[in-house]
């Protein structure tokens, strides 16, 4: 038995964010697309299509300005 993933298989993933900005994102994408559990994926899907220049890609949709366009706190990467 083998843990590699099939080559198109929609599995989750890892993804590095602070806490704060990840749950703001969400906020921000739920207004766009309130229904469902988290439109976060689908919005980073399309966002990935968008940027590696896909045939019929488009660029998500943005929300109107709300809390989450407050200025970010500053954080420190643990790569800087």
């Amino acid at each position: 038995m083998t843990n590699e993933t099939p080559p198109d298989e929609l599995a989750p993933r890892q993804f590095r964010a602070w806490t704060s900005e990840w749950n703001a994102f969400e906020d921000a994408t739920k207004a766009i697309h309130p229904k469902g559990r988290s439109p976060r994926a689908a919005v980073l899907r399309d966002f990935m299509l968008w940027y590696m220049r896909r045939p019929g890609a488009k660029l998500p949709d943005r929300p109107a300005p709300g809390p989450w366009s407050a200025p970010r706190e500053e954080h420190t990467s643990p790569t800087e």
